[in-house]
């Protein structure tokens, strides 16, 4: 073994090897960290959100043994102060426990409509939230992106045929995984300067899953009677 990759693991000291962290968020003095550009991906999100005319917007915040959870939390927070959008506590919630399926977000999605706070959009934490947080939304009555409109993070490849498909942003894994192994490379071979940080940026694709807010869409969501329209 000549070098390390990690992926998404918190180091608190330098190994005695060439080491490159992917999603590590702590600068540890000889490690190189491969970062996403998390501000970057809040302000394209919430760019979107603003200029289709959303300004009640909930939030999924990530659960807190994720290393990326409270950095995209975190970045969140400064874009939507920038841009003068209010993250209220009444329409935030943060996932709890291990489960990785859409359910998860079906289930806490559940227990903020069940807040009857209004609000016409959602930002989940990733993807597989978003997807769950639709289903939550259709069982209510709510038609997406009619009555709120939903944005994921990741792009996982499911994202494009969730109904509607998804918008959401992307996080470029594999350029970070090529990145991260061209750094170790060049480290074990002494090419080229240590750099502690390499930020990678994020792109954002829109679908069918966000829409214009309007009058109609701002009343308290979680208390409609679904429609035989569906």
């Amino acid at each position: 073994v000549e070098g390390f990759i990690t992926t998404d693991t918190s180091l608190s000291e330098k190994l005695a090897l060439p080491t490159v962290a992917v999603a590590g968020h702590q600068r540890v003095e000889g490690i190189t960290n491969i970062i996403l550009d998390h501000t970057r991906a809040a302000r394209l999100a919430l760019e979107h959100l603003r200029d289709l005319g959303h300004e009640e917007i909930a939030f999924i915040r990530g659960q807190t043994m994720s290393s990326d959870s409270t950095v995209r939390w975190n970045a969140i927070c400064e874009v939507a102060q920038q841009l003068g959008i209010r993250i209220r506590p009444e329409l935030t919630i943060q996932l709890e426990g291990f489960d990785s399926t859409p359910g998860i977000g079906y289930s806490f999605t559940k227990r903020l409509l069940a807040r009857k706070q209004p609000f016409t959009a959602l930002f989940a934490y990733n993807d597989i939230a978003a997807i769950g947080a639709i289903w939550a939304f259709h069982e209510a009555g709510l038609h997406v992106p009619q009555d709120i409109s939903v944005v994921g993070f990741d792009d996982i490849p499911g994202a494009a045929f969730a109904s509607p498909g998804l918008t959401t942003v992307r996080q470029p894994l594999v350029k970070m995984g090529q990145i991260a192994a061209q750094t170790v490379v060049d480290l074990i071979e002494g090419r080229g300067e240590y750099a502690p940080e390499i930020a990678i940026e994020t792109e954002f694709v829109i679908r069918r899953s966000t829409g214009p807010a309007n009058a109609n869409n701002r009343r308290p969501t979680g208390i409609r009677q679904k429609t035989m329209s569906q």
